[in-house]
């Protein structure tokens, strides 16, 4: 599941969703991988705790600074890399998902 929303996070900065208003910030895209990845696996109050860290995240420049260890490259650069990476990635977690879902193994419970 953490996974899952790493790479729905990561899909959705490279797709250039964000907030119009503030676009060095992830929180749109954050917002947007906890509804797809995590939210149906919590109960209320680790929603309500989810909803108040998405304060805490990086910049957006900050978060590609840290993927590329702290070199400064261009965004276009950084998310043509990140593009590179959900192509290859993506398909190895959709054949996860898969099997457990053959194999009846998701765990449906809320935490």
């Amino acid at each position: 599941r953490g996974l899952k929303f790493m790479l729905v996070l990561l899909q959705s900065i490279s797709d250039g969703e964000r907030d119009e208003e503030h676009p060095n910030l992830i929180r749109v895209n954050a917002m947007k991988a906890y509804e797809i990845a995590l939210k149906k696996y919590h109960g209320w109050m680790l929603q309500k705790l989810f909803m108040g860290s998405v304060y805490a995240l990086p910049y957006k420049s900050d978060l590609l600074k840290a993927l590329e260890k702290g070199k400064e490259v261009k965004e276009e650069e950084s998310i043509e890399k990140i593009h590179q990476f959900l192509s290859r990635v993506t398909p190895i977690l959709d054949a996860i998902y898969e099997m457990y879902t053959k194999m009846n193994a998701e765990l449906s419970y809320k935490a």
